[in-house]
């Protein structure tokens, strides 16, 4: 059963996912439409940003998800030698 901090600490991260969905949403899909003096460019980064920031988590996800699986590997083969 899911405690109380489990189900606040889900919920955090649902509304951050949501919230950066939607941030980016907009960033990519409508503001190209807008004009470029209106208010709402103000509150976004640059639109090459919109490539770079994405392709950066990818790497460093990837390079997480390597050393991750390098550890597991290294693990297993110390745990053989002893039991060998």
């Amino acid at each position: 059963m899911a405690t109380g901090l489990d189900r606040v600490a889900g919920l955090g991260m649902s509304l951050l996912g949501v919230l950066i969905f939607v941030y980016y949403t907009l960033w990519v899909i409508f503001l190209p439409f807008l004009e470029p003096g209106h208010v709402l460019h103000k509150a976004f980064l640059p639109r090459a940003y919109a490539v770079i920031i994405p392709i950066a988590a990818g790497v460093v996800l990837l390079g997480l998800i390597g050393v991750f699986i390098a550890v597991v590997l290294l693990k297993s083969k110390k745990s053989e030698k002893k039991s060998n």
